[in-house]
């Protein structure tokens, strides 16, 4: 399973990152593991994530929300977390 995920971190930043294991890497950012972003803004929240059958998919996704504002990735989440 490749994923795109967006994570809450402390400050109440969003991180976008994507993986093949989205619990393994989730566990590695709050253990100072993950990216150097996430490192010093410590615990950090899976709030969305998108699944795909391919690497190429996750990554091309991630690059997509990557240039979204952060009004339009809240409206992503919320979306997600309303239906």
């Amino acid at each position: 399973m490749n994923c795109c995920y967006i994570l809450c971190c402390r400050d109440g930043s969003l991180y976008t990152g994507w993986t093949n294991d989205l619990a393994g890497r989730v566990r590695a950012h709050n253990e100072g593991l993950g990216g150097k972003y996430t490192r010093s803004r410590r615990p950090v929240e899976l709030v969305y994530y998108e699944s795909f059958d391919t690497r190429a998919e996750a990554m091309s996704r991630e690059w997509h929300i990557k240039r979204l504002s952060r009004a339009e990735k809240l409206k992503l989440i919320q979306a997600k977390t309303d239906g």
